[in-house]
């Protein structure tokens, strides 16, 4: 990208990094962010990359403020577990790429999700229970869909 112009005053921007917070429910992030920032006023263009940086922070903090697992834990778990990424997202729910999001920072983990991987944390063995039941065919009766 070149230099890009500020649209107050005309200055070339630059591309540095400003300081930002993210605050949620009394949480709060201080983070760099990344950018053009224009040296004369207040504005600053930012690219997707950058934007990538602030929505992984905003999640970061949504995570702190509602009780769930950050990326960190999330993959500490899944190491302990001994799973790949897409055999994470495919026994404990999620889908393949999954975990890669979570991991990452770019998606946050239902609750549900988290759920699981805190039992699991605790109780390793437990996942041996989603194992065999993965190897199953599902075959739903009737019965199972009706109420009572």
């Amino acid at each position: 990208m070149t230099n890009p112009i500020c649209p107050k005053t005309s200055c070339t921007d630059a591309p540095r990094c400003a300081l930002h917070a993210a605050y949620l429910q009394g949480e709060s992030i201080t983070f760099d962010m990344p950018g053009w920032y224009c040296d004369q006023s207040d504005e600053s263009i930012h690219t997707g990359k950058d934007m990538r940086v602030s929505d992984r922070i905003l999640n970061r903090v949504k995570a702190r403020s509602e009780g769930l697992l950050e990326p960190e834990d999330i993959r500490r778990i899944r190491k302990k577990l001994r799973l790949t990424q897409e055999n994470a997202g495919l026994m404990i729910g999620g889908g393949p790429r999954a975990f890669q999001k979570y991991e990452s920072g770019d998606l946050l983990p239902s609750r549900a999700i988290n759920s699981a991987l805190v039992l699991l944390d605790h109780d390793p063995d437990a996942l041996s229970i989603l194992k065999r039941r993965q190897n199953k065919p599902h075959v739903l009766s009737h019965a199972a869909l009706l109420p009572g």
